[in-house]
């Protein structure tokens, strides 16, 4: 016995009752079409239901009603029509001094179905065309582009207005930010210009949000190819790339320059790579290879090199050490009893005389595995921005010892890479920082309610721009240059983007680099390896 969405309270199968007059209904299918019988039922005086006929013998029980073989019959009423839609027909007529309502009269906004979606993740030519890369110092950069973030409305966030959406989940931008959005055009809900941010969010609702694209600068060290047949793609990453779009990369990631510049599409990467460690990276070129290759997990083997603070022992060092995370959002573990298991094996290759160079073999495949490990063994990776920072404390978190909350080192270090600019390293921005996350003073990014209500109206005219803007790269290509400028110049510039007011540092292009790398991924049928890099040859020296 269970209440439907309609307020039927369904009994055995196919009987119903309806809450809003005490009768049973049986729908079923006969040579006449869709048929209903009505059972007269009372309400107990106690909210209990009890048929009107024979109640099986259970006097006092629930509300039980025997079905007979053959076709229904009726019981006291005529054989009513079946619902309309799940409909009672009783619902349709008013009762004693209702009036019926007028069609439309509650003016409720109809919202459409959803669309339906692909399954998977893959980017083509359109998402390629969005803009292109120049190169500059050293560093692969991304033009400024319009983007549209897209979403259908959260569970959470039905019956919520927009508003309020937007100044709880969504502070990258001040309120201004998004009340000048909607004059200039930029905000749309079911495809249509949101007019007013206290509109209330329904269920299925579809969001468009157009913004004004910057993307950090990467390594202009080109991606090569390893090996490439029908089933696979292995390249050599370069540190500083992500494999796949995430946070404010998204031109600037493997999947991107590989579509881009090598036209390889519809990529499923097979295993993960941080985005500051380097090497071996396996793609399949189908689903179906991905998922046969998957199942293959147990079988496969990652070894990786890297470059560790002091001497390291000689003899080979297993660690079990569980791992926890400390921070999902920011990106950040420690060892911690409540962790997960996991274990690596190292093994020291050669000194320096002042850091070590060591094989890495991970055992279980958890986040930041090799690093916190490394950590932990009182050797982190020499350069490494996270686990060899000062907010670990004066020992850097070895044998697991970090003098302060898990709050307290967070703060820490967002406010050491908040001062260095180097906040994609822990993969965030100026508007992820909540106050729990920093004390800092730094200026912040974000214009004033004046400058964005003045700015609205040019806003609106750049949005013909930018429609403007060729949407093929082999239209740009061909396009005469001064034309080409003219359109990349159109984008660059947004009179609503924070981003533009702002002048960032470029980061050196040997700032990038970690000196992890993954050598070689064997499996069942494969084995592929990429070179050594330069940091762990044996007569390295820091400069």
């Amino acid at each position: 016995m269970w209440l439907d969405r309609r307020g039927w309270l369904r009994v055995l199968g196919h009987w119903r009752y309806d809450l809003r007059r005490p009768s049973f209904t049986r729908t079923w299918s006969g040579d006449k079409g869709p048929m209903a019988e009505t059972v007269s039922t009372q309400v107990g005086t106690e909210g209990g239901l009890r048929a009107s006929h024979q109640q099986n013998g259970d006097a006092g029980g629930d509300a039980k009603v025997e079905l007979s073989p053959g076709p229904p019959k009726p019981a006291g009423r005529e054989v009513e029509p079946a619902p309309v839609g799940g409909e009672h027909p009783s619902a349709a007529a008013p009762g004693p001094g209702k009036h019926k309502k007028r069609r439309g009269a509650t003016r409720e906004r109809v919202v459409p179905p959803p669309k339906k979606r692909r399954t998977g993740v893959s980017f083509g030519d359109e998402h390629f065309a969005e803009t292109s890369y120049y190169f500059e110092g050293g560093l692969r950069k991304v033009r400024p582009y319009y983007f549209d973030f897209r979403t259908y409305c959260k569970g959470r966030w039905v019956g919520h207005s927009l508003l309020h959406v937007f100044s709880t989940e969504f502070r990258a931008q001040p309120l201004a930010y998004y009340e000048a959005a909607v004059r200039a055009g930029r905000l749309q809900l079911n495809e249509k210009p949101v007019q007013d941010l206290n509109i209330v969010l329904k269920d299925n609702d579809f969001l468009r949000n157009t913004v004004h694209r910057h993307e950090p600068p990467v390594t202009a060290e080109p991606i090569r190819l390893l090996a490439e047949n029908e089933d696979v793609v292995v390249v050599d990453k370069p540190s500083s790339i992500p494999v796949h779009p995430c946070g404010r990369f998204r031109h600037n990631t493997v999947i991107f320059i590989l579509g881009k510049e090598h036209q390889l599409k519809e990529l499923h990467p097979l295993h993960r790579l941080d985005r500051l460690t380097s090497g071996v990276l396996m793609f399949a070129k189908t689903a179906a290879v991905s998922e046969r290759i998957h199942e293959q997990v147990r079988d496969r083997q990652k070894e990786y090199v890297c470059r560790v603070e002091g001497e390291f022992p000689t003899e080979e060092v297993t660690c079990k050490e569980p791992i926890l995370v400390v921070s999902y959002k920011v990106g950040v573990c420690r060892v911690d009893p409540r962790g997960k298991p996991c274990e690596t094996v190292f093994q020291r290759l050669s000194y320096n005389g002042q850091s070590s160079v060591v094989r890495c073999r991970p055992l279980t495949g958890r986040t930041h595995q090799i690093r916190v490990h490394l950590q932990f063994l009182g050797h982190p990776i020499l350069n490494d921005p996270i686990y060899n920072s000062v907010a670990w404390g004066p020992s850097r978190g070895r044998g697991g010892y970090i003098p302060k909350t898990n709050e307290e080192l967070l703060r820490d270090l967002v406010a050491e890479h908040q001062a260095k600019q180097s906040l994609d390293v822990l993969d965030l921005c100026e508007g992820d920082l909540s106050p729990g996350l920093t004390d800092s003073t730094a200026p912040s990014s974000e214009l004033g309610k004046d400058d964005l209500e003045e700015l609205a109206a040019a806003a609106q005219k750049m949005e013909e721009v930018a429609e403007a803007a060729p949407q093929e790269l082999d239209t740009i290509a061909l396009a005469s240059e001064k034309a080409v400028e003219t359109d990349v110049m159109n984008q660059e510039t947004d009179p609503l983007c924070a981003e533009c007011r702002l002048v960032r540092q470029d980061p050196l292009p040997q700032d990038l680099v970690m000196f992890l790398h993954a050598l070689r991924y064997k499996g069942p049928g494969f084995e592929y390896f990429s070179p050594m890099p330069a940091w762990a040859q044996d007569d390295w020296q820091k400069d």
